[in-house]
């Protein structure tokens, strides 16, 4: 009997805090991984760490805001014979402050990584999807992108986490198959981010968006959810 292949995940912003608790989580459920960042130093010590503990997990250099990084990116893998089915966003910044007084610059990152960093990754792996029929991608977003959370947050975060929220549901709509993409919100997470104040766990923020990652076919599509449930957009 021909044996099936493992299936391959890819997480953006995986060199720490909830990417990196995904990857290990995902490599626990038997997925191949492919752990991403900005910066390949620490993209490597993290696949070390996660390799120690027996998963199969390799690293790339990638910088989501930039669409000539994540295509190139996307032909090195493809050129290594690495598929993706299932992907990850959830590299993302944090900036501070309101949208009249912002510097231009902080809120056109903010749309570079958590909204244009989502699309260009879709556009570089989710029509290889398609053309096979399976996929996942998940979306780690906000509450404070939600309307009916009120848009609340630093003003360029919230605004761009409210178009990755809208760029969920178009991609959805896009999706063919059994493909499926869904939005979530981990929550206050204790990462670097999200600071040592935070009430929850990596383990915590990382729960929702594995559950997602790994949907049976009868699973849900084009949802927002927190805690595995669907909350409103």
């Amino acid at each position: 009997m021909k044996r099936t292949p493992p299936l391959t995940a890819l997480v953006t912003g995986a060199n720490r805090g909830i990417g990196f608790e995904v990857g290990r989580q995902l490599g626990r459920h038997g997925l191949d991984v492919i752990l991403t960042g900005r910066d390949a130093g620490s993209v490597a010590s993290a696949v070390r760490e996660l390799r120690n503990d027996g998963l199969q997990v390799i690293g790339e250099e990638l910088d989501v805001a930039s669409e000539a990084s994540v295509v190139a990116c996307a032909a090195r893998l493809e050129q290594q014979g690495q598929r993706v089915d299932v992907l990850v966003n959830n590299a993302g910044v944090y900036p501070a402050g309101d949208l009249l007084t912002s510097p231009a610059r902080t809120i056109t990152e903010a749309m570079a990584v958590n909204f244009f960093g989502a699309l260009w990754t879709a556009r570089a792996w989710m029509p290889e999807m398609n053309r096979r029929g399976y996929g996942r991608v998940v979306n780690v977003t906000s509450g404070y992108g939600s309307f009916a959370e009120g848009l609340g947050g630093p003003a360029a975060y919230a605004i761009s986490k409210a178009a990755l929220n809208a760029l969920t549901v178009r991609l959805s709509q896009e999706a063919r198959g059994d493909v499926k993409v869904n939005a979530v919100c981990p929550g206050w997470v204790r990462t670097r981010m999200g600071g040592s104040g935070a009430p929850r766990t990596v383990e915590e923020g990382a729960d929702t968006v594995v559950w997602l990652a790994t949907l049976p076919a009868d699973g849900p599509s084009g949802g927002l959810f927190r805690n595995r449930r669907p909350i409103p957009w």
